[in-house]
């Protein structure tokens, strides 16, 4: 028996909008900035922007197509259409990282000329832009895991931005040409290790690995332990998107459970503890109740 609910709703995509026309503002700067100042950090930063660019591109198509009903094709709507843009995103990230870290490796051997004035002023106006996206993107991370891969990324990009910032001085006071190859390993290092966090929670939810705050043995405990349960076996619990949980069980009743119309009870009582009673609030649930021997009778039918 099931229960059906609304399988997710839309992204804030006002923020997302706002967090676009900024991002595609900062990139135009820098796109500018990498061709005057010739600096390996803006051009690294500039991907990141880039990526972000896209990125938020991706979570505004996600957004839209996650708000759409599901159907008889489609049982889930798009409700995966954020987890997919954001491994996306995570993927196009660590290629960037890789990237930077290769041409900074060469350009600290052989460093080449940097203006610093304007690396200076890139790096403010990047920064500038990146924490006013911050802001209006802050109150809306933990929406799903797209919204907080959009923030991370702004985050990494404002932290890029100082990076950029901090080497422009560096140059301008000392002459030291390959600050500019540590801000892009900087910048690499900041990228890449959040890139494969989210890419690992997109790749989980892909899998349908068990939710990682589920315990099923605790699940399974909590289930025996109602009055006329038997047994529970054939658990299974996935994620479909962001705080949409399926669990499904096969629940096997005493024969009086069954005799004297109990079940319903049971069935109430069952729900109520997936809702309550677990780190995970388990709401898009299936449970299949069943007398005793039931389940060996099952078995034989299929080796006969």
């Amino acid at each position: 028996m099931s229960h059906e609910h609304n399988h997710g709703a839309g992204a804030p995509t006002n923020r997302l909008w706002f967090a676009f026309g900024v991002t595609a503002t900062v990139m135009i700067v820098e796109v500018i900035g990498a061709i005057v100042t010739s600096s390996l950090a803006v051009l690294v930063d500039l991907g990141h922007v880039l990526t972000d660019l896209l990125g938020l591109g991706m979570a505004l198509l996600a957004a839209k197509l996650a708000t759409r009903q599901a159907n008889k094709q489609r049982t889930w709507g798009w409700a995966r259409a954020e987890v997919l843009a954001a491994a996306m995103q995570a993927i196009i990230l660590i290629g960037v990282g890789v990237y930077a870290v290769a041409e900074a490796i060469r350009r600290f051997i052989i460093p080449p000329e940097i203006e610093g004035t304007g690396l200076l002023l890139v790096g403010i106006v990047g920064l500038l832009g990146n924490i006013a996206s911050l802001i209006v993107l802050s109150g809306a991370r933990e929406h799903n895991l797209n919204m907080r891969a959009a923030f991370l990324e702004v985050l990494n990009d404002a932290l890029g931005s100082v990076a950029v910032i901090a080497s422009a001085i560096i140059i301008s006071t000392t002459g030291w040409h390959q600050a500019d190859s540590i801000a892009s390993l900087i910048i690499a290092a900041l990228i890449v290790p959040r890139a494969i966090v989210i890419l690992r929670s997109a790749g989980r939810i892909l899998m349908e690995f068990t939710p990682k705050d589920l315990d099923l043995d605790e699940v399974r405990k909590h289930l025996l332990s109602l009055e006329h349960v038997v047994d529970v076996h054939d658990m299974h619990a996935s994620t479909i998107g962001t705080g949409q949980t399926t669990f499904s069980a096969h629940i096997i009743l005493s024969d009086e459970c069954f005799a004297h119309g109990h079940g319903l009870d049971v069935l109430l009582n069952a729900e109520e503890c997936l809702r309550e009673h677990h780190g995970v609030s388990l709401t898009h649930t299936t449970l299949q109740l069943e007398p005793e021997g039931f389940r060996h009778s099952q078995e034989d039918v299929v080796h006969k």
